[in-house]
């Protein structure tokens, strides 16, 4: 009965992530074509970092329960889940056109991120001063996103920049997303921890499916959304970007809190 309880507040949980990330990337997604951003920059950014979130609420209400396992395993699983899940129901769902700047420079980006935490793992621990790096990969990224948008922003046509949601709609949507994306995380890593004790089953499992899983159900429904309306370089900007943060931004930042051992 007990771990019916708590399969039931996981899936309470991972339905509030989604909520939320959903809320949380519209109202981003509203200012950013107010500032006539172009299509891909919005899913490299805001859209990205939105669809982030969950991953980086679950993994500080991990941190605050001092189950630092969850961490690695949310994020591995979670890109892993990305690529597999998300491009691949995306790709059934109508072909997936990629810009040759994409492959030319994110994508090498978020290959060259993934080596780089491969390295960092080999002696068994993501220290505090690899999560220095990572989050120093992230400004570094961030600056660059920032600087094409500066150049794209004459490329954005009226269309992709009108916006008929109000500005202070936009801003609560992020803030009540943000509430929800934390309160949510929270319900889901407590409830999922339970049940990897009462089963036997590391967190560092559940880490890497029900919650990666979970937590990858923003980018999923994010890109699918954009990919029906047609706008498919937000569905892709928005799978490469969120891989690049949840190393940079949710390791470096969970990583610079506490060091993650990486368990065999």
């Amino acid at each position: 009965m007990e771990i019916a309880v708590n399969v039931l507040l996981t899936i309470v949980g991972l339905v509030i992530l989604c909520f939320g990330g959903s809320w949380l990337v519209s109202g981003g997604v509203a200012i950013a074509k107010k500032l006539r951003i172009s299509q891909m920059i919005i899913g490299l950014t805001i859209v990205a970092y939105g669809t982030s979130t969950p991953e980086l609420a679950a993994s500080m209400a991990a941190i605050v329960g001092s189950h630092t396992d969850l961490i690695l395993g949310n994020v591995v699983g979670s890109n892993i889940s990305n690529i597999g899940m998300v491009i691949g129901v995306c790709a059934v769902i109508s072909t997936l056109v990629v810009k040759k700047v994409t492959t030319r420079k994110e994508v090498p980006i978020m290959i060259g991120v993934t080596l780089l935490l491969i390295a960092m793992s080999v002696d068994g621990e993501i220290s505090q001063y690899d999560g220095i790096i990572l989050v120093a990969g992230l400004i570094a990224f961030t600056a660059y996103t920032l600087s094409r948008a500066k150049k794209e922003r004459n490329e954005a046509t009226e269309d992709s920049a009108a916006t008929k949601t109000p500005v202070p709609r936009a801003i609560a949507l992020i803030v009540i997303g943000a509430a929800l994306l934390y309160f949510g995380g929270f319900l889901t890593v407590e409830n999922a921890v339970l049940i990897a004790e009462n089963l036997g089953i590391s967190e560092t499992v559940i880490g890497i499916t029900i919650i990666a899983i979970g937590t990858s159900l923003p980018e999923l429904i994010t890109s699918v959304i954009a990919i029906r309306k047609g706008h498919t370089d937000i569905g892709i900007g928005t799978i490469v970007g969120s891989n690049i943060y949840n190393i940079l931004m949710i390791l470096g930042i969970s990583s610079v809190i506490t060091g993650i051992a990486v368990v065999p």
